[in-house]
C-alpha cells in the first residue's frame, strides 16, 4: 500500500506499519506528486477535489482537521473513495487561544472580562467547547447557529442580535458558499457596521468568513475596534496592512497544540484501520508536561489566577510576534514565511493538562479552574 501524507502531520509512523509512506510538503501536493498512492492524509492547505484524484488509484483520504472545506466530498462520494476528518481534534487548542487573545484585550483595553458580552457565532465542536467555558466562568454568552437551531431548537439568537448585544463577536463556523446558511463574508461591511462602540472581533475559523477587504477598510474608519485574526482570506499570502491593523494576528495556528495534532493523527489512523479492514498497530501516547504543577493560595483571586494558568500554557502574543516578522519582502517570500512559522511551530500543550494545588480555595477560584477543564 502506497501511502502519501503532508509532511507537518505528526507521528506518521504508525502509518507506514501499513504500506510505504512518503512524506512531502501539503501545497506542493499535487497530480504529479500525488502518483501512484493509495492513501493520502493532508491538511486544510491541500485542496482534495477531482483536479487532484481524477484517474489516480487512491481509495482513501484523510484529513487531519475539524474542517472538511478543502475537501470535495460529493465528488469522493461520487468515486466511493472513503474519506475522513478529525472533528473536534483541535477545539481544546482553540478555545485557550481565544482565551489567551481576551486577557490580552482586556490588559491592553483596561476592562474587566466578566463586565464583557460574548458572542459565539458556531456552535460545533469549537463553538460550543468556548461556550461552556465561558459560562462556567460566569460570563453571559449569547449563540448564534442557524442549523442547530433549525434542526434542534434550543437558546440561539440571529446574528443581527447578537451583533447588536454583544461587544465581544467570536466566529467558529465552518466556511460555506452554498445552501440555507452560508458563511462566506458572513461578517460583511454591513454587519461589521453594527459593531458596538470598543468592540473585539475574533476569527479563528476560516479567513473568508469575514470579508477581509471590508474588514481593513472599517477598522481604518473605526479605530476603537479590536480586531483578532489568525484566518486570512487568500493565505498564505495575508493583506499585510491588514494585518498591521489587528491587535493580534498570527498565521493560521489557533488550534496548533501539540494534543490536538496527536488527536487528530490518532482520529484518522482510526478511521484508516476501519475502512481497510485492519487493527490497529499501536496506541499513540501524550508526552507529560514541562509544567508539572501550579499551587494558589487561598486569597488568590480570580483574575489573577485565571491569567496565570492560561498564560502557563499559552500566550497569543508570541505567535503575534512571530508572524509580525514574516510579513516582510515581496508575495513570495511572504508566502513561504508563513508556512515556515506553521512548520515551525514550538511545542505547545493545552490548559487542561496542568496539575493545580490549592490551599484553601474559595468557591470562585474552584469554579474558576472546573471551568478551564482543569481536575484538581
Amino acid at each position: 500500500m502506497q501511502i502519501l501524507a503532508d509532511e507537518n502531520i505528526p507521528m506518521l509512523e504508525v502509518f507506514a506499519r501499513h504500506g510505504q509512506l512518503r512524506r512531502v510538503a501539503g501545497r506542493s501536493l499535487d497530480r504529479a506528486v500525488l502518483g501512484d498512492a493509495d492513501v493520502l492524509l493532508v491538511r486544510s492547505v491541500t485542496q482534495v477535489d477531482q483536479a487532484l484524484l481524477a484517474g489516480s488509484q487512491v481509495k482513501f483520504v484523510g484529513t487531519c482537521t475539524i474542517g472538511t472545506d478543502h475537501l470535495d466530498v460529493d465528488y469522493l462520494r461520487q468515486e466511493n473513495i472513503g474519506w475522513a476528518s478529525a472533528p473536534g481534534c483541535n477545539a481544546r487548542g482553540v478555545v485557550d487561544y481565544i482565551l489567551g487573545a481576551l486577557l490580552t484585550l482586556a490588559e491592553r483595553d483596561g476592562v474587566e472580562l466578566a463586565q464583557r458580552c460574548f458572542g459565539v457565532v458556531g456552535a460545533g465542536q469549537v463553538g460550543e467547547r468556548l461556550v461552556q467555558v465561558l459560562r462556567g466562568l460566569g460570563w453571559q454568552v449569547l449563540v448564534c447557529d442557524p442549523p442547530r437551531q433549525q434542526a434542534e431548537g434550543g437558546d440561539y439568537v440571529d446574528l443581527a442580535t447578537l451583533l447588536q448585544r454583544c461587544d465581544v463577536i467570536s466566529l467558529h463556523t465552518p466556511l460555506t458558499q452554498q445552501g440555507e446558511h452560508p458563511t462566506q463574508h458572513l461578517m460583511g461591511a454591513a454587519q461589521l457596521q453594527v459593531l458596538q462602540q470598543g468592540s473585539w472581533l475574533l476569527n479563528a475559523s476560516r479567513g473568508a468568513v469575514i470579508d477581509n477587504q471590508a474588514l481593513k477598510h472599517f477598522l481604518q474608519q473605526r479605530p476603537d475596534v479590536r480586531a483578532v485574526l489568525d484566518v486570512w482570506e487568500g493565505e498564505p499570502l495575508v493583506d499585510v496592512e491588514l494585518a498591521q491593523r489587528c491587535d493580534i494576528a498570527t498565521a493560521h495556528i489557533a488550534g496548533y497544540s501539540l494534543d490536538g495534532k496527536i488527536r487528530g493523527t490518532e482520529q484518522i489512523y482510526q478511521a484508516f484501520c476501519e475502512y481497510f479492514s485492519t487493527p490497529p498497530q499501536t496506541a499513540m501516547c501524550f508526552p507529560e508536561q514541562t509544567l508539572q504543577a501550579l499551587l494558589f493560595s487561598g486569597d488568590t483571586s480570580v483574575a489573577e489566577a485565571l491569567a496565570v494558568l492560561c498564560r502557563a500554557v499559552y500566550d497569543p502574543r508570541a505567535d503575534d510576534a512571530a508572524f509580525r516578522l514574516s510579513l516582510q519582502g515581496d508575495a513570495q517570500m511572504r508566502r513561504a514565511a508563513f508556512d515556515l512559522v506553521r512548520k515551525n511551530y514550538p511545542v505547545r500543550r493545552e490548559i487542561p493538562d496542568l496539575q493545580v494545588q490549592l490551599s484553601q480555595p474559595t468557591a470562585a477560584l474552584r469554579q474558576m479552574i472546573a471551568a478551564l477543564g482543569i481536575v484538581f
